[in-house]
């Protein structure tokens, strides 16, 4: 049987940290396999739905490289869902209720004050056609509910392990509201069967909503898929980071440089048992993917932690991924590329590489001691004017140590500060030949 995962959004926002999560272990889990990959835009609230978003997680997912085999969108599949409930009704498995929703939370206060939980009690199973009606008449309207056999449902996770929830420890749930809109847990169920999904990786937060699914699914005839439940995400210090997760999108994320590399290869293997290792290509993540590595505890997540997969991927880049940018800082063709092989070890984000493109046209504001003041004029006066070439900064130091005696670093350190303003950086024998200018010799 051939592999096909899905990705759902709902275009309510922007797709963040725990969406890409998802995403990206069901891409790799198809990619792997030789499967297929669908994107579905699970957009069947259109009050809340925007087309906005949609655009903008497609364009996150393009960034990221995370191409789909083929696109659906439940708003265009309204008519399979009616078809799908009318079976279910023809059944008897789904049932008209009308409480409103001050009636059934009180039910359920009464429940959770009785020490009882909080389960719908069906009483709409017991009302008669005339007494719907009557309801009806008062200007009520029904939403439905989906009958559960109150049986274990068992399932073997492909993280968490063998599952078994008791059905009668769980609300029959709704499938359809009083507007008509068809819900997640009743539209993705028949999307799944119909679209022949055969694997699921989503968040434990689901565990709830798989049991009641997989009852669907066998009631409309069709399979379930093999479901694996990944961990929550929380902050460095476990706090709760759903609150943070608007401040985490991917579109954020990219504005601010992290590489696409970084973030993917950050998801591929945190809360696994595997180390988080910079891989430079989807290929290289799929071969080594496995779920299962993966924990079930909550996994936390530093967004810190992406900057230096960020800084190494950086290093990674050839040259040719950057002449464009690197040309648009204004340096010179015939510096360009020597320019990236200096500046590439000693960023963290692409952006960055402005900071050292004005040093190298601009020179940098001096760095002098007052001790050591009269030794760098000295060492002014010694050094040629640009353009400077590969060998300068050797003759340069030797004239200056001659006439100063200093050596080491009390040479080399002034020299540094007075050229770049910086107690660190590139090797200078490498960076003095891009200068075009240098402040510090007034």
């Amino acid at each position: 049987m051939t592999t096909v995962t899905r990705f759902a959004p709902s275009p309510t926002g922007y797709i963040h940290v725990g969406n890409l999560r998802t995403a990206l272990m069901n891409y790799l889990v198809a990619r792997k396999a030789g499967g297929s990959f669908i994107l579905r835009i699970d957009d069947t609230d259109q009050e809340r739905s925007k087309e906005e978003y949609v655009d903008a997680l497609k364009a996150d997912l393009e960034w990221l490289g995370l191409s789909w085999d083929r696109e659906e969108r439940q708003s265009l599949r309204l008519d399979r869902y009616e078809a799908a409930a009318e079976s279910l009704r023809s059944m008897g498995r789904l049932y008209e209720c009308f409480e409103s929703p001050t009636e059934l939370d009180l039910k359920r206060k009464k429940q959770l004050n009785m020490h009882k939980p909080p389960v719908y009690d069906r009483a709409a199973l017991a009302a008669t056609e005339a007494q719907k009606e009557a309801w009806r008449d008062e200007g009520r309207e029904g939403y439905w509910r989906f009958l559960l056999d109150q049986v274990r449902i068992e399932w073997t996770d492909g993280i968490i392990g063998p599952i078994s929830i008791d059905a009668a420890s769980v609300s029959d749930p709704v499938l359809i509201k009083t507007t008509g809109q068809v819900l997640y847990t009743f539209a993705s169920s028949v999307d799944d069967i119909q679209m022949g999904v055969t694997h699921i990786v989503r968040g434990a937060d689901h565990v709830t909503n798989t049991a009641t699914q997989i009852q669907i699914m066998q009631a409309l005839g069709g399979r379930p898929p093999e479901f694996a439940h990944h961990s929550l995400l929380t902050g460095p210090q476990g706090e709760e980071l759903s609150k943070r997760l608007g401040a985490l999108s991917i579109r954020d994320l990219r504005e601010g440089g992290i590489a696409p590399e970084a973030l993917l290869s950050m998801m591929a293997r945190l809360g696994s048992s595997q180390p988080v290792e910079l891989r430079m290509s989807l290929d290289e993540l799929a071969e080594g993917f496995d779920l299962g590595q993966f924990g079930a505890a909550p996994t936390k997540f530093d967004p810190a932690d992406l900057i230096p997969l960020t800084r190494a991927r950086n290093h990674h880049l050839p040259f040719s991924a950057v002449a464009d940018r690197v040309a648009k800082l204004g340096i010179p063709a015939a510096q360009a590329e020597a320019f990236w092989a200096v500046a590439s070890k000693n960023i963290d984000k692409l952006d960055d590489l402005g900071q050292w493109a004005d040093l190298v046209l601009n020179g940098a504001e001096p760095a002098v001691a007052p001790e050591d003041a009269e030794f760098i004029a000295t060492a002014m006066a010694l050094l040629p004017e640009p353009p400077f070439t590969a060998t300068t900064w050797s003759e340069w130091t030797g004239a200056v140590k001659a006439a100063t005696g200093r050596k080491g670093k009390g040479l080399f350190m002034p020299l540094r500060r007075a050229l770049t303003g910086m107690d660190h950086g590139p090797e200078m024998a490498d960076l003095l030949p891009l200068l075009h200018k240098v402040r510090a010799k007034g």
